[in-house]
């Protein structure tokens, strides 16, 4: 099979190794999944970004998304076309020292009519931010059709999904976009031990960095005595049944959801994040919908609650998936009970699993039964810091010759330009300059294509779609 890019497929066909030259980035341009305006902060590409920015100029890219919004989506189709318009009108904004966020002007997918226009805001807001010679590190797929236009030093993939599984989208298309990525990018980063497994051969260099979490915040507000809690969930009834995260048909299971919450009348069962649910699916009385909080406060949200669930929806984003919020909830201190998916065997006895909601309900009981010991859950994801998993992606850089200016200007992995004028984020946890110098990670965590040469600017095109 042959893309519609000669050059990618000269890339593929091509047998001989090529010695790989020292390649220098200036700063990070990210092609985000998600809009940094209406999203939750918490996404694994944004917590990156903080903690690259500590280092280098970051300029955020709110995502161009993978499909068209269709007007059969009634309200939620006036709600995305909404907030995007609010969003693109923001334009480049500095929401930290070193950190810059950007809604560009583009068609979904960023392709058709607009793809010249987006590559030349892009290109203008990184030279303002003070980014030249760029690391472009892609998470929506469709950026392919724009990340060589702006002759970056070293394109990164992050494969944290399967977007192809994302409802309301061109499938074919995206496996595509996908395939071209893996082949291409310097590096391919999974945080999914199940993604990585089957797919970390179709890429010229994979690596597995899992989440990260802001082990102090989460902790802190885990003790109840010292954490006032937010005034709507601290007048619901307890015991509570706590979920935060977005309420979405492809992955959380209302169905599944609701019958359980009759199974367990005893508790109250409470909703935080936004939901594109129809508005009436929650028929249940002992259940409250408290909508979208901000990343700051969804720590105390978790603390407000006896138990923490994750109802997923069986499919194949969830069998692929590595949620952020079960290291946020061990961190938190509460019990957790959760459908079952395969990256749950890294965490055994930490979390009660369920296949179906009669089993969810018994776990959900036995858990406010207690007692329960949060001290194993919490020592399991103490270490977890993001700071040390934005090290492990540039150390990974660094072992294929791709590493950051200051770096190869002083010889040091502890050279951080700007000096004492970057931005230190709340969580102190900002210091991705280790005192060793990169080395290559061990063999299970790290997977390299030798047949394939370094990447080379070939054009990655695509079609208008939307992932948002």
């Amino acid at each position: 099979m042959t893309s519609s890019s000669p050059a990618i497929d000269r890339l593929i066909a091509e047998g001989t190794t090529t010695p790989l030259l020292p390649r220098a980035f200036d700063g990070v341009i990210c092609f985000g999944g998600e809009d940094w305006w209406y999203h939750n902060r918490g996404h694994y590409d944004m917590q990156m970004m903080r903690r690259l920015s500590a280092a280098m100029p970051v300029l955020y890219v709110n995502s161009i998304g993978m499909r068209m919004p269709k007007p059969s989506e009634g309200m939620m189709f006036l709600r995305r076309v909404g907030r995007k318009l609010k969003s693109i009108r923001r334009g480049a904004v500095a929401v930290a020292e070193n950190f810059t966020v950007f809604s560009p002007f583009a068609l979904p997918g960023g392709g058709g009519s607009t793809r010249g226009r987006l590559v030349r805001s892009v290109r203008t807001a990184a030279r303002r931010a003070g980014i030249t010679r760029p690391l472009i590190w892609v998470v929506c797929p469709t950026a392919a059709d724009v990340a060589d236009a702006l002759d970056p030093a070293a394109v990164l993939y992050q494969r944290t999904d399967r977007y192809e599984s994302f409802p309301g989208i061109d499938a074919r298309r995206i496996i595509e976009l996908d395939r071209r990525l893996k082949a291409a990018a310097d590096v391919t980063v999974f945080c999914s031990s199940f993604l990585h497994e089957r797919e970390a051969r179709q890429c010229r260099r994979a690596c597995l960095v899992d989440h990260g979490v802001d082990f102090a915040r989460f902790a802190a507000a885990g003790a109840r005595s010292a954490t006032p809690l937010p005034k709507d969930i601290a007048s619901l009834p307890r015991p509570r049944v706590g979920f935060v995260g977005g309420i979405d048909a492809h992955t959380f299971d209302p169905g599944l959801f609701l019958d359980v919450a009759r199974r367990v009348p005893a508790a109250h069962f409470v909703l935080v994040g936004s939901c594109s649910l129809p508005n009436d699916w929650c028929t249940v009385d002992n259940v409250s919908l408290l909508g979208r909080r901000p990343y700051e406060q969804v720590a105390s949200y978790m603390a407000a609650c006896d138990v923490l669930i994750m109802p997923w929806r069986r499919s194949d984003w969830i069998e692929a998936c590595n949620p952020i919020k079960l290291k946020e909830y061990l961190a938190t201190g509460r019990p957790v009970v959760s459908t079952d998916f395969p990256e749950l065997r890294s965490y055994e006895g930490l979390v009660r699993s369920a296949r179906d909601a009669g089993e969810f309900a018994e776990a959900i009981i036995a858990a406010l039964r207690g007692p329960h010991d949060p001290r194993p859950g919490r020592a399991r994801v103490r270490a977890e810091r993001w700071s040390a998993k934005a090290r492990s992606v540039l150390d990974e850089l660094a072992a294929c010759g791709c590493v950051p200016q200051a770096e190869r200007d002083s010889g040091s992995p502890d050279a951080a330009p700007r000096g004492d004028r970057h931005r230190r984020w709340p969580d102190g946890e900002d210091r991705i300059f280790s005192r060793r110098r990169p080395t290559t990670p061990a063999s299970t965590d790290l997977a390299i294509n030798q047949s394939k040469p370094p990447r080379t600017t070939a054009a990655m095109t695509s079609s208008p779609e939307n992932r948002s």
